[in-house]
């Protein structure tokens, strides 16, 4: 199934739900609830957003999967269901970005981990372990491994993955989306090249990350 339509279809049940209560707001003739409830639904439409993104194909050039701002890079050791020694990027998501999220790189989808955990907010370095987080894990064709986690943060509730194991996948691509503000890792091989550094804003999509060996 593809995910283009120009809002998330996540996204419907709660811009439904919103729009039903601004009209009941309406009809109570309350102006400054119905301000407030029609804020908010436009703020949920808003939040949905799907837009379309291009990049610059370049050699093994890998491209950001989350909008936000990058609040870690660094050179890691990873032993649990990720496992090795990796360049790590870790990117914030806050309400206002769009949150739909984009495959890094072209190549196989070897193994998908979901695990449950905490809620703590997206920018704290614990959030990485303890918070509720989905592990996708990349094969390219040239035999690199690339894992984009997927972490849930103070508000967000549900992380989304439309993708499962098997499947091939393109950079750029949609590959799911975290509601309500979160983070994602990426963890490129160790003698990968970084072309940001932390505090830099990135699209999904959009912005080149790295580049593998």
């Amino acid at each position: 199934m593809k995910h283009d339509s120009i809002i998330a279809q996540e996204g419907y049940p709660f811009i439904i739900f919103f729009l039903i209560i601004t009209v009941f707001v309406a009809f109570l003739g309350v102006c400054w609830l119905l301000i407030l409830s029609s804020l908010i639904t436009f703020f949920t439409i808003w939040f949905f957003r799907n837009p379309e993104r291009s990049f610059q194909e370049g050699k093994n050039l890998v491209i950001s999967p989350a909008d936000g701002k990058v609040i870690k890079v660094e050179d890691i050791y990873m032993n649990g269901t990720i496992t090795g020694k990796f360049k790590k990027i870790s990117i914030f998501m806050n309400v206002f970005n769009v949150h739909v999220n984009r495959v890094p790189y072209s190549g196989k989808i070897e193994t998908i981990n979901y695990h449950k955990g905490k809620f703590v907010s997206a920018n704290l370095d614990k959030a990485s372990s303890d918070n509720e987080r989905n592990e996708i894990h990349i094969r390219t064709e040239s035999g690199s491994s690339i894992w984009a986690v997927q972490i849930a943060g103070l508000i967000a509730r549900r992380i989304v993955c439309w993708v499962k194991t098997g499947d091939t996948v393109k950079k750029g691509e949609r590959f799911g989306l975290i509601r309500f503000g979160s983070r994602v890792d990426v963890y490129l091989p160790e003698d990968s090249r970084i072309a940001v550094k932390i505090g830099e804003k990135v699209r999904a999509g959009e912005t080149p990350l790295g580049y593998l060996p």
